[in-house]
């Protein structure tokens, strides 16, 4: 594309160059964008189980992120787990256990499973979370567990920054 000066001077312009500002910019959102995603990520610890024998088709996650007040939110997510009363021997609840950078035991409350396709339990602590597991039990309010392990995790150590920094 030629055009004309106000000097009656021919100059030649091409789209290239604007082609290639705009892909730039798309390059340079792009990976800001990536970039930001693996701060905020950063943020999580998540933990897989493994594979239950006693409940095979049990797809479990935990993640822990800690708030402002450098309390911690623990979020567990069940998939395909069967209800307590299917196992067997037949049990009345599953139970979520934490072990603490202290190594002590504590109970963070119930899964309630109504249909099995998914159950979440989320619950705040004080505790660092070293170790997370499942139990099954007979009772819901125990102070340290009696029943059938289901399937125990690790959180990788790692610093943990506020949400909030």
């Amino acid at each position: 594309m030629t055009t004309h000066t106000k000097r009656g001077e021919l100059r030649k312009t091409t789209r290239v160059g604007k082609n290639k500002n705009k892909q730039k910019m798309k390059t340079l959102t792009f990976v800001m964008f990536i970039a930001s995603t693996a701060i905020l990520g950063s943020c999580a610890s998540v933990a897989k189980f493994p594979i239950s024998s006693t409940v095979p088709a049990a797809e479990i996650t935990a993640k822990k992120t800690q708030d402002k007040n450098k309390n911690y939110t623990i979020e567990l997510t069940a998939n395909n787990l069967a209800s307590a009363d299917r196992l067997d021997p037949t049990r009345k609840n599953y139970s979520v256990w934490i072990i603490t950078d202290d190594n002590a035991t504590k109970n963070i409350g119930q899964l309630n499973v109504v249909n099995g396709k998914k159950t979440t339990l989320k619950t705040v602590t004080a505790f660092n979370v070293k170790e997370i597991f499942i139990t099954a039990e007979d009772q819901g309010d125990l102070s340290y567990p009696m029943g059938t392990e289901i399937s125990r995790t690790s959180f990788k150590p790692s610093r943990m920054k506020s949400m909030t920094n």
